[in-house]
């Protein structure tokens, strides 16, 4: 997987290091209006390469995913229960509803929803964050700078709505392992 990532990184890193050629700065005369659309929380370049872009996009794109993968990882253990707490087919017991099972499918672990309170509390809390960004980015748009905190806005947004997920997958559904008879 990793050679995977390096090969596709590869050749858009050789043609990001090469860059565009300078250019100038347009700036808006301040005399007109109370406008700093291009002031920002951190120092970035004012220019940026279409392959400088396509290498930032693509490190931001694993980032997600791997920052995904671990919130789904610590969310699943943090909520389900231990394996030891419940009988499998392992020990003799019966695991799953009898309408789970068929000839060639049937279930090796199944783990009720926990539906906690902290489940509540917690997704109770991400709808209200994922509400603010929201709000906070709507007002953004319809202020005269339109673009200051744009990025800010939409990526606690979308933060808040991905981990409201996880949080709904957690606590509220349950957890099915199935095994299954296949012919090849």
């Amino acid at each position: 997987m990793l050679l995977l990532v390096v090969a596709v990184l590869l050749p858009t890193w050789y043609v990001a290091l090469h860059g565009e050629p300078p250019s100038e700065q347009i700036e808006i005369d301040q005399s007109v209006t109370e406008m700093r659309p291009l002031q920002e929380i951190v120092d970035t370049p004012e220019k940026l390469a279409p392959s400088q872009v396509g290498v930032i996009v693509w490190v931001a794109l694993f980032a997600l995913v791997g920052v995904l993968a671990a919130v789904h990882r610590f969310m699943d253990t943090a909520v389900r229960s231990d394996p030891g707490d419940e009988p499998t087919i392992a020990d003799g017991g019966q695991v799953g509803l009898p309408w789970f099972w068929t000839a060639d499918r049937w279930v090796v672990e199944y783990d009720d929803a926990s539906d906690a309170i902290e489940g509540i509390v917690a997704m109770g809390g991400l709808t209200i964050l994922a509400i603010v960004f929201a709000a906070l980015f709507t007002g953004e748009y319809l202020t005269l700078a339109r673009t200051q905190y744009f990025g800010v806005y939409a990526a606690g947004m979308f933060t808040a709505l991905a981990l409201l997920t996880v949080s709904y997958y957690a606590w509220f559904l349950p957890h099915v392992e199935v095994a299954e008879r296949r012919g090849h």
